[in-house]
């Protein structure tokens, strides 16, 4: 029976880090599966994650997690997917480090994903979008980062990731060329352009936030980087208070995905585009 610590350490380590150069939105990504899957194993089998073996993240505790992160974190088939593409990952590096659990691992990789099917997504519109905006209180530090943060994400379209990311020296705040740089997918260095307002509370929010130019953008209240999970929980948070002043928003599902739009002044009042 194989612990399971050492071969997490080593799958992240070893191979995501040292061997597979992955992205830090990779890495980012599979740790918060891994951070979500721990922690549901140890509500299930009362066991704490450093001591978990290998054999007790079987096909039925896996099963259930996915249908945890379905019907209890309302996930879609894509994060539901992708959750499950980090489970694969380590389990395919344990099947060569941990042989003498051959049939467990087997019985995970034959778990498969969720069909996921093309929608429309349909953007907010300017008042939507506004009726967001006006929901975080700006007499709290929160509230005030919370607005900062979505601001940026209505005015550049950046992924999730790429925003949890951003430090303090990604925003370039000059009179001219004002923009937010960042790492994007593909391990692509891009810049996107702020209009006057963004740069105007993004001005307050630094001012107002000292701190060397590696800390991040819009830190949690631990002065760590917020996770895309809590990004999504705080516009879900949001668009729940909006939609009591903006009812359409009532019935209109919203991510941090719904959020990358095109600019305002390139959105008719109602578009919808394909995702």
């Amino acid at each position: 029976m194989t612990s399971l610590a050492p071969v997490l350490q080593r799958f992240f380590t070893d191979r995501l880090i040292t061997q597979e150069h992955a992205s830090q939105h990779t890495i980012a990504s599979y740790r918060d599966a891994w951070r979500l899957l721990l922690g549901y194993a140890e509500q299930a089998t009362g066991t704490r994650p450093w001591k978990l073996d290998l054999r007790q993240l079987d096909a039925t505790l896996i099963t259930g997690f996915l249908r945890y992160l379905e019907h209890e974190r309302d996930n879609r088939a894509r994060t539901r997917n992708a959750r499950l593409a980090a489970i694969h990952s380590l389990f395919r590096y344990a099947a060569l480090h941990a042989p003498e659990d051959a049939d467990i691992i087997g019985q995970v990789l034959a778990i498969d994903g969720s069909r996921v099917v093309t929608t429309d997504i349909s953007w907010l519109t300017r008042a939507e979008s506004q009726a967001l905006l006006d929901v975080p209180d700006q007499g709290t530090w929160i509230g005030r980062r919370d607005h900062a943060l979505l601001l940026v994400l209505l005015r550049t379209g950046l992924r999730v990731s790429e925003l949890t990311g951003l430090t303090r020296a990604d925003a370039v705040l000059s009179s001219s060329g004002a923009h937010i740089r960042c790492l994007g997918k593909g391990r692509k260095e891009r810049c996107t352009p702020l209009d006057q307002q963004a740069v105007s509370v993004l001005r307050r929010w630094l001012a107002e936030n000292d701190g060397p130019g590696t800390s991040p953008l819009f830190p949690s209240s631990r002065s760590g980087p917020l996770s895309r999970d809590a990004v999504a929980d705080r516009i879900t948070l949001y668009r729940r208070a909006a939609a009591r002043t903006c009812p359409s928003l009532a019935g209109k599902p919203i991510t941090p995905h719904t959020l990358r739009q095109p600019p305002w002044n390139c959105v008719a009042p109602e578009s919808t585009y394909r995702s």
